[in-house]
């Protein structure tokens, strides 16, 4: 194996992608709907009114992209499960057509030299769970169990490392209180309720997944913490500064690493909830041994005391708090560029959990990408932003963040979420019309990357 200068031996160089943004196929062998079927049929819901119906049509083309991953020289590949094409309604005896697709997938990557990286929750629950009430509802989490043993036994020991849940915070809180998401919903107490049970997931999918595999299994979680700085050191912007901390980053990280929620969590959103959807042994549950930490990561920001203006909001206790960023480059979802963001929220959560393997896995940019007179897309602006965060990363590790693996975001152009296919995040370009993938410069860059500028380390 290559060595990438200021990265360890064995580093995993990896891209990711997610279920409903590449697989279509949603009608395909059985799947059942998901609350992403269903918030995509609401008018107004998809900025550009697409959906996932067909997206990149990896189900139907997954050896082409894995040849694509194999060319690219990458060593792991994070995808996500459908749960819906496994249990339609979330319950029950899965489909053998659904488990045969990803046992296919699995096999195809190992066939290719590229260590299968899965997580099980996507945010496409299916819409069966959200009808009896979704996250808020506490069944969900066990329901959640069922599915993770059974894809453990399923693909088994085949999974280089296996992760629960993908960023619980947007499921919890764009999904139930900013109503930006799916399922759509604005109830900030029920978002509450949701994050609490994201947790228990989490923790009851991890004993599953061990108690099929065995308590040495690889098990993380995946968690878009948010690199946050206060606007000022005037007492109002610290108190919204810390506010917003503890509902967008310690609600999930505290009590996976410590087994509690911490007093500003719960005293900040008191007025929402009396917290009495945690029952004892939940927070037990929920710590349980991490084998390592992912965390996607893709831009910063600054806050302070603020007006609320009464929109929706995704910070349940923290709605009043204002949120700016630096002037500077932007990428195509206005979001600022910073890669020194992601060495201090690396070395940051290094310190809360410095026994804890961590992974950067997903970062990436979307841009506006157009093909050259060559018909190459030549996206220098991609290229340097991979460049400076692994850099920001190098950096990291040097300082003594335990890192062991990067993930792009994304390995193709997908279908992304509210913002529908308009934004581009991945280093191959995909058709639409077509569904033909043309690596980027960018996905060339990382397969030199990759390939080794050293050799030798």
């Amino acid at each position: 194996m290559t060595t990438v200068p200021g990265f360890p031996q064995g580093f995993l160089w990896g891209a990711a992608t997610s279920a409903y943004q590449i697989e279509g196929a949603v009608d395909t062998d059985g799947r059942g709907r998901s609350v992403w079927d269903s918030f995509c049929e609401r008018p107004g819901a998809i900025i550009d009114g697409s959906d996932g119906r067909i997206a990149a049509d990896h189900y139907h083309r997954y050896r082409e992209d894995v040849a694509l991953m194999r060319d690219l020289g990458l060593s792991g590949y994070r995808f996500s499960v459908a749960w819906p094409r496994i249990q339609p309604d979330g319950t029950g005896a899965p489909r053998a057509a659904g488990l045969d697709f990803y046992s296919r997938l699995v096999d195809e990557l190992l066939d290719a030299g590229i260590a299968p990286v899965v997580t099980l929750y996507h945010w496409d629950l299916p819409q069966a769970l959200e009808d009896a009430g979704g996250w808020p509802n506490r069944d969900t989490a066990y329901r959640f169990a069922e599915y993770a043993q059974i894809m453990a036994a399923a693909l088994g020991d085949r999974i280089r490392l296996w992760t629960t849940i993908n960023e619980p915070w947007c499921a919890a809180f764009l999904g139930y209180a900013a109503g930006i998401h799916a399922p759509g919903r604005t109830e900030p107490a029920a978002s509450l309720a949701a994050a609490h049970h994201l947790n228990l997931a989490h923790g009851l999918g991890t004993q599953a997944i061990r108690g099929v595999l065995g308590n040495a299994t690889p098990v993380g979680e995946v968690l878009n913490l948010h690199q946050l700085y206060p606007l000022s050191d005037d007492p109002a912007d610290l108190d919204a500064f810390g506010r917003v901390n503890a509902v967008g980053n310690d609600i999930f990280l505290n009590p996976v690493l410590e087994g509690r929620y911490t007093d500003l969590t719960v005293s900040a959103t008191a007025e929402l909830t009396d917290w009495s959807f945690v029952r004892d042994g939940d927070l037990t549950t929920i710590h349980q041994p991490l084998s390592m930490l992912g965390i996607n990561y893709y831009a910063t920001h600054k806050v302070g005391a603020g007006v609320a203006d009464g929109s929706p909001n995704p910070w349940p206790g923290a709605e009043d708090a204002r949120h700016v960023t630096d002037p500077g480059p932007r990428t195509a979802m206005d979001w600022n560029i910073d890669p020194q963001g992601l060495t201090d929220l690396l070395l940051g959560t290094a310190r809360r959990a410095p026994a804890i393997p961590l992974m950067v896995t997903e970062n990436g940019a979307a841009f506006d990408d157009v093909a050259g007179a060559d018909g190459v897309f030549h996206d220098a602006a991609r290229v340097a932003y991979y460049d400076s965060h692994i850099a920001a990363v190098r950096a990291a590790i040097e300082a003594g963040a335990p890192v062991t693996g990067y993930f792009a975001w994304s390995l193709l152009d997908n279908f992304e979420w509210a913002e529908g296919c308009a934004k581009r995040f991945g280093i191959v370009h995909v058709d639409y019309d077509t569904l033909v993938r043309t690596p980027k410069d960018s996905a060339r860059w990382y397969q030199a990357l990759i390939a080794g500028q050293s050799s030798d380390g």
